[in-house]
This record gives structure tokens, C-alpha cells and sequence, in this order.
């Protein structure tokens, strides 16, 4: 974020660099308050205080991040079943990219990701500074007395976490009343991710932490240059063909016909993109191995690779529905303007 570039830079290297190890840390203390939030959704603004006597599960997220995403089929059922045995669940929209900022598409991605929880706008980090926190997504369950009585950051650890929200409630008088525990069938952009076949990591686009570009023009930041990809990938490196200008967070198009291109090992690719300021719709193409997808296309893209950028957001591209293989991604967008943040995988 312009506002903290320093707090940024080390929250993406905490989050996602090299070391990144989710997991949980030891819990305890009170739960701080909320009042470090910029603005909520779904709710009036609420306060720990006002929340003491409930079980509140305080999730942190932003909205394009696929770890996140992976997580929500998760807590959404736990707000939806353990509501009525008392306990609140409050999203809190910590921004990492500046469009992410935007209340407009925040509400956006809560309609598409059908929240209706609380969720608390973070927009200046106040709620996450307040938590020390370091992690998107990270979960923290408080009990009915304000404490926090269990952390977890990343995905994962379902049955234990919704175990800690089933045992608070039940001290805090739920007893009897306690829903069967949680059924969850995630599909699409929310599945769970291949662990065993993935074999790629997170990558940013932005100069401020691009690594492995093969193209073999020098990155020139904040002014267009023509890229060329090379004819062949090695694995985990990626390529710009035409003009672009590379800038600290993402790279944009600056004329039509421009591409990207990854050799990858994932039974899903995603791409991080905006339309132009302007919100005129940018038009792609994707292939894998120099062939449309077909059946390997993501959510995003029809079996000949045709998609069109309207928002700002993650756009799922590819789902290998065989056995997962190391392939070669290129998309080539037929209209300039777009700008490119981040490649993920699952």
C-alpha cells in the first residue's frame, strides 16, 4: 500500500516469501479492539466489548488471495450453522493491492463469495496491527470472556479449528443445542488445492519482488519497453512478449497483442488483473502447449481459451481435469491496458 510501503513489503515477505510456514502460534491474551476499522459491511460497527459473551471467530483476508479463497467454504458454514448456538463470525478486509482498497469491489467479491457475516474494512491496517498479525488468511477464535483461546494462519486444520468453535460455545452455555458439525463440498475457485501434484510457487509480476522473468530484454520500471519471450521455459520461469511497462506492484499492457507466458507444474493457474482505469473490458486468449485448453479450462475461460477482464480480481484460467503435468501457459490479450499482479497455483 502507498501509505505503508514498509509494512507492506514485510508483510508480503511474511506471507508469502520463501520461509512462509502457516500454521498456529501459541494463543492467549484479550482480543483488541476494532475500532482501528475504516469502515464494515454486512453490520453496524462492532466493538470487542459489544461482542463480549459471544464466541467470536475473527477471520483476516483479502479478497485475492487464494489462500483465502480456499478457506471460506469453511468459515461461511461455520457462520451459518453455529450463528443460533452464539457465535459471530467477523471478516476483516486487510487490502494487499491497491484496487483492493476499493469499497465498491470489496463488496463485490462478499456478493460473489456469498458472505453475509460482519466484515470490517482494514483499509489503513489498524485492525491488524491491533492483532499483531502477520498472515493472510488467519483465523482467531475468542471466547465468551474475550479471550483468545486459538489461532491458525493458511489453510487447513478444518475439523480442529471448527472442534475449538464447538467447544467454546459449549462452555459458554451452548450445550445441548450444538449443530452437527460442518459438511463442506468446495467446487471450483474454492477447492481445495492438489497439494500432492503442486510444483509451482506464488509469483509476483511487480518489480518489487518479480524473480525468475526469462525474457531477455533487462526489466526497465515505470516506462514501456517491448519484451520478447523466449522459445522455450524452464520450469518455474515466466516471459512478457510485447510492449509493457513493468511497475513496483504489477506490469501493464501498453499495446494490443502483449502476453505472458509460464512454464508451470499445478493442476490450477490463476492470474491476479485489473481492466484499465477506465473499466474497459480487456479481451484474452489462453493456451496451454500452443492449444486451447478444452477441457483444462479454469472458470474463467470457455474451451477454446477466450475471456474478457471486467474487474478487478483473480481469474481462475486453468484446471488440468488428467493427471497433472508440467505444462506451458501463454495468455495473449487482444486489447492494451491491462494490468497483471500475481500468477498462483493450486
Amino acid at each position: 500500500m502507498d501509505t505503508q510501503p514498509s509494512l507492506l513489503a514485510a508483510i508480503r515477505e511474511a506471507v508469502r516469501g520463501p520461509g512462509w510456514a502457516p500454521g498456529r502460534r501459541p494463543a492467549g491474551g484479550r482480543m483488541p479492539p476494532l475500532d482501528g476499522a475504516t469502515g464494515w459491511l454486512n453490520s453496524p460497527p462492532l466493538t470487542t466489548e459489544g461482542l463480549r459473551g459471544r464466541v467470536v471467530a475473527v477471520d483476516f483476508w483479502t479478497y485475492t488471495c487464494i489462500n483465502w479463497l480456499r478457506t471460506v467454504p469453511y468459515v461461511r458454514a461455520w457462520a451459518d450453522a453455529y450463528r443460533d448456538a452464539g457465535l459471530v463470525v467477523v471478516g476483516v478486509h486487510t487490502p494487499e493491492f491497491p484496487f483492493e482498497h476499493d469499497v465498491d469491489n470489496v463488496r463485490r467479491a462478499i456478493e460473489d463469495r456469498r458472505i453475509t457475516y460482519p466484515v470490517a474494512l482494514d483499509a489503513d491496517y489498524g485492525v491488524w496491527t491491533a492483532f499483531t498479525n502477520m498472515y493472510w488468511p488467519a483465523l482467531y477464535v475468542v471466547d465468551a470472556d474475550g479471550r483468545i483461546r486459538y489461532t491458525h494462519f493458511g489453510e487447513g486444520a478444518y475439523e480442529e479449528s471448527e472442534q475449538v468453535i464447538r467447544q467454546l460455545l459449549a462452555e459458554a452455555g451452548a450445550g445441548d443445542g450444538l449443530p452437527p458439525p460442518v459438511t463442506v463440498d468446495a467446487d471450483g475457485i474454492e477447492a481445495a488445492a492438489d497439494w500432492a501434484a503442486l510444483g509451482s510457487a506464488e509469483t509476483y509480476l511487480g518489480a518489487e519482488r518479480t524473480e525468475n522473468l526469462a525474457s531477455p530484454e533487462r526489466a526497465t520500471t515505470g516506462s514501456p519497453r517491448r519484451y520478447t519471450a523466449p522459445a522455450r521455459l524452464a520450469p518455474g520461469s515466466w516471459a512478457l512478449a510485447g510492449e509493457w511497462t513493468v511497475q513496483p506492484d504489477a506490469v501493464r499492457l501498453d499495446g494490443p497483442g502483449g502476453g505472458i507466458a509460464y512454464r508451470f507444474t499445478a493442476r490450477d493457474l490463476h492470474l491476479v488483473m485489473t481492466p484499465p482505469s477506465s473499466g474497459t473490458p480487456v479481451r484474452f486468449g489462453v493456451r496451454l502447449d500452443g492449444a486451447p485448453p478444452g477441457a483444462d479450462s479454469g472458470d474463467d475461460v470457455d474451451d477454446d481459451g477466450a475471456g474478457t477482464v471486467r474487474e478487478p480480481r483473480l481469474y481462475h484460467l486453468v484446471r488440468q481435469n488428467g493427471p497433472v503435468a508440467e505444462r506451458t501457459f501463454e495468455i495473449t490479450f487482444l486489447d492494451p491496458g491491462v494490468q497483471a499482479y500475481a500468477v498462483t497455483f493450486g
